[in-house]
């Protein structure tokens, strides 16, 4: 309630881990990434009753690596806000922080809602590479997601559907990948280093890192393959 806003006399601020307006939320860094943003920052802000609306005291700004994922620049930006605020606690203190803020423009608000398990799962049907790996990126960690894959026996040619957890990605070569079956689910196709090559509907061939296969811990793409190769 506006009551307790109003007891420290100074004001309070918090670190908001994106370029406010931009990405107001539960999760602003996390759609950030599943944008595909290039550039992305850190907010210190005043505390007011609508949420992340508050004026701005300062901005960092920071370029986005293309393949760095929600838990590395959620911690890489609340370092750089915590230095950030840090630095400006002398003119909050002398009095001059509110004068200092800046209005944040409500035209240019773009909400970051939280996300939920719903949205796990990697559509290899109608998505670009690109987005998928973006998306890989943006829900790293919780909730992570999850793809469905078929599995065919080199011997009997017999198939079976499994799910594993995607966690790390990158948008691959363009080069001969598997492609979405009549399920809609693609077959495993493996490139010649063992990386593992998805043809994406929507453009693009999406190679992945790493995996977790139900019950077992992440690991990388070649110790997948052999383990399937030992289960056969």
């Amino acid at each position: 309630p506006q009551r307790l806003l109003d007891i420290p006399p100074l004001g309070t601020l918090n670190i908001h881990p994106s370029l406010l307006p931009r990405y107001r939320g539960a999760a602003p860094v996390q759609r950030a990434l599943q944008d595909g943003v290039k550039e992305t920052g850190v907010s210190v802000a005043y505390t007011v009753l609508k949420c992340d609306a508050g004026p701005v005291l300062a901005q960092h700004k920071e370029h986005v690596d293309p393949d760095i994922q929600a838990p590395e620049l959620l911690a890489h930006l609340f370092k750089q806000g915590s230095a950030l605020l840090l630095s400006k606690l002398p003119d909050v203190f002398e009095g001059r922080g509110p004068s200092m803020a800046v209005p944040q423009d409500e035209a240019h608000v773009l909400h970051a809602a939280k996300l939920s398990k719903e949205e796990s799962q990697l559509d290899f049907v109608h998505s670009s590479a690109l987005t998928l790996h973006n998306k890989v990126r943006g829900f790293a960690g919780w909730p992570g997601t999850s793809a469905r894959f078929e599995l065919e026996d080199e011997d009997t040619g017999t198939t079976e559907t499994i799910d594993v957890k995607i966690i790390r990605t990158r948008v691959g070569p363009h080069a001969h990948a598997g492609a979405p079956s009549a399920s809609g689910h693609p077959k495993l196709h493996w490139g010649a280093d063992d990386s593992l090559l998805i043809h994406c509907g929507g453009g693009g061939v999406l190679q992945v890192l790493e995996v977790q296969p139900p019950t077992k811990k992440v690991m990388a793409v070649r110790d997948f393959r052999n383990g399937l190769r030992s289960k056969g």
